[in-house]
């Protein structure tokens, strides 16, 4: 039995998905370059906080990038639509690849499919709702509950205790670098979404088991 952990934001979860609010908000031309730093920003002071053990839920970190964000672009938002761009965040839609993937994946019986996640599990439960990928988990199994976000080992740990797995029957399957390198770091499987050409991983030495640009392309590897 090969135990598949997928990561959920930037790999089921488009987090480019409120682009079209800011282009309402703050222009065309500053929408994408925002949304990067965004997400860039998100990911730093949850690896911070991680490092720090000044662990805040990720939305905090989500809140607090956003306002960064305001600030280095010079922008002026209004509460409502601060309020909405964080509303977004919590309803973002899954990649067009992603249901058949998943239905094709847990039809299988020798595979069993969890999320491992940086978000919050009621955030990531509602998220599943929405876009009615819930029913092809097993588990959601979130950094709440260790209080450490990816790539601290402790969770790819924690994780490989809550699955009952091995690392070795083990994979990851994740659109972003580091969460691929630190689930390798552990001993764990793994397969890059490479969905972007410009995509690259740091040179470290640690690379992904897979590599692929569609999660359709998963079923076949594993």
């Amino acid at each position: 039995m090969n135990t598949l952990a997928f990561d959920v934001y930037g790999t089921l979860i488009n987090t480019y998905g409120m682009v079209d609010l800011l282009q309402r908000y703050i222009g065309e031309d500053k929408a994408v370059p925002f949304a990067t730093l965004w997400r860039d920003k998100q990911l730093e002071y949850s690896f911070r906080r991680s490092m720090m053990n000044r662990y805040e839920p990720f939305y905090t970190c989500t809140g607090n990038a956003l306002d960064y964000c305001i600030e280095a672009f010079d922008v002026s938002i209004t509460t409502d639509q601060h309020f909405s761009l964080i509303k977004r965040y919590q309803n973002l839609p899954v990649f067009k690849d992603v249901v058949q993937a998943l239905k094709t994946l847990s039809a299988r019986d020798d595979l069993q499919l969890f999320a491992l996640t940086n978000g919050p599990l009621e955030d990531v439960e509602k998220l599943f709702e929405d876009d009615q990928i819930n029913q092809y988990f097993k588990e959601i199994i979130s950094a709440d509950e260790i209080k450490k976000f990816k790539p601290d080992p402790a969770i790819y740990e924690h994780f490989l205790k809550r699955a009952g797995a091995k690392a070795e029957d083990s994979w990851l399957i994740s659109g972003n670098g580091f969460d691929v390198m630190g689930a390798g770091n552990c001993g764990m499987n793994s397969v890059w979404i490479k969905r972007d050409l410009k995509q690259q991983l740091d040179s470290w030495g640690v690379q992904p088991t897979f590599s692929i640009h569609s999660l359709s392309e998963l079923n076949a590897l594993i």
